[in-house]
């Protein structure tokens, strides 16, 4: 291998390894033991081991503790949530840097459940700490792996509506994708729903449970999988590793349609979209709409050479985390900045205009502006409008305006 090509599954109770073009996967539990008077680190079902028979100190959620600044004393020792993360995750590719001869890291990107700023830049800072380059690391949300995944299959698996059913320690989460084609692009649309029907995965040890289980998961495909047309539907989680006990939502689930059992979907979904980074052009040309990523795409009526263009600020489908952009505008009569903001849905277009009060008052066109922009999550765009003056003749003041637009 000339470098690893890393997909990594992450929540606070399992963490899933898969890279890129190979079978194997390594799946346990997100824990992280310190053995005592020894600074060497275990995770997964060796930590429980080593805590089992006295010999370490275990510590369990590690996204929380790093995302609320928490800490963990191990012995004399205090650690933070961030060391542990950092940690954890330098264990958990050294198991494919051990069976593939190499540390090098050329693409890595992490899945998570849902996407934040707090727990994204804790990863980013991960990568740092592994001396990841930042354009080698990416986060996404397991909506958007679950896509990779399942756009990297065969093409009549995907040519209806798809769903994935995920039952984990976290309970029970409905995945729903589609395809909709375009004449000028094809979207990718995809969202998931928390289900209140909680089924436990230790009731599964019983037959009894198993049945009870089996009977819920029964009464939410009937409402979730009626009056469409699916062509695949997809089981995954822990729960469903061993699919047997659910034969009669099995039966249910494959009515005029595919279903797989693919525990993995979503640590081999981030490697796919890893491979993805690497290749000189896309396998994926669809502007992908889901959880991460901006559902709507925001612009600003501009002359250019003197054009009236309109500049995109960020597009529908781009990673709302890095939706990053500064640029620098000279005014000319006008005395507010109007954004543009166009969802997927043509029909909802809508635009927000900003007020410069409290600039300075000068000639036309002797005003320089610089615009900052980026994006808290998905739905809110924060604006950082700073007034540049425009050279020794009109020095800049320190007039600012911050906003926060929601899509």
């Amino acid at each position: 291998m000339d470098g690893l090509v890393i997909g990594l599954a992450l929540c606070d109770s399992y963490t899933q390894v898969n890279c890129g073009g190979q079978e194997k996967v390594w799946a346990f539990p997100t824990v992280i033991c310190r053995k005592k008077n020894e600074d060497m680190w275990f995770v997964g079902e060796e930590a429980y081991g080593f805590t089992l028979t006295g010999e370490g100190v275990i510590v369990d959620k590690l996204l929380n503790l790093a995302r609320k600044n928490g800490t963990a004393t191990i012995g004399d020792i205090k650690f933070t949530g961030q060391e542990l993360l950092e940690r954890f995750i330098e264990q958990a590719i050294a198991l494919p840097a051990e069976a593939y001869g190499t540390e090098q890291i050329r693409q890595m990107v992490v899945a998570l459940p849902n996407v934040d700023n707090r727990t994204m830049d804790c990863l980013l800072y991960c990568a740092d700490h592994l001396k990841i380059p930042r354009s080698h690391f990416h986060v996404i949300s397991y909506s958007e792996s679950f896509l990779y995944y399942v756009l990297s299959q065969e093409q009549n698996i995907w040519k209806n509506q798809v769903g994935l059913f995920d039952l984990s320690q976290k309970g029970l989460r409905y995945y729903e994708m589609k395809v909709v084609k375009g004449l000028r692009q094809t979207l990718v649309l995809s969202d998931y729903e928390n289900l209140d029907e909680g089924v436990d995965l230790d009731v599964l040890e019983t037959q009894a449970g198993a049945r009870l289980a089996d009977r819920i998961l029964c009464a939410c495909g009937e409402r979730l999988l009626a009056k469409k047309t699916f062509s695949a539907i997809f089981l995954t989680g822990r729960g469903f590793e061993k699919p047997e006990w659910a034969s009669d939502f099995t039966k249910l689930a494959a009515r005029r349609r595919r279903v797989f059992s693919e525990p993995y979907i979503f640590a081999m979904g981030a490697a796919c979209k890893a491979m993805d980074h690497l290749a000189k052009e896309t396998a994926f040309p669809f502007v992908l709409i889901c959880e991460g990523r901006l559902k709507a795409t925001i612009s600003m009526e501009v002359v250019h050479e003197e054009k009236t263009t309109q500049l995109v600020i960020a597009a529908s489908g781009d990673s709302w985390y890095e939706a990053k952009s500064t640029m620098e505008f000279i005014l000319d009569h006008q005395d507010e900045l109007i954004f543009q903001i166009q969802p997927v849905d043509q029909k909802k277009k809508s635009e927000v205009k900003i007020p410069l009060k409290g600039f300075p008052e000068r000639p036309e066109r002797t005003t320089r502006i610089q615009l900052k922009t980026g994006f808290k999550n998905e739905n809110t765009m924060a604006v950082v409008i700073k007034d540049k003056g425009f050279g020794e003749l009109f020095p800049a003041s320190d007039t600012e305006i911050r906003r926060e637009i929601v899509l």
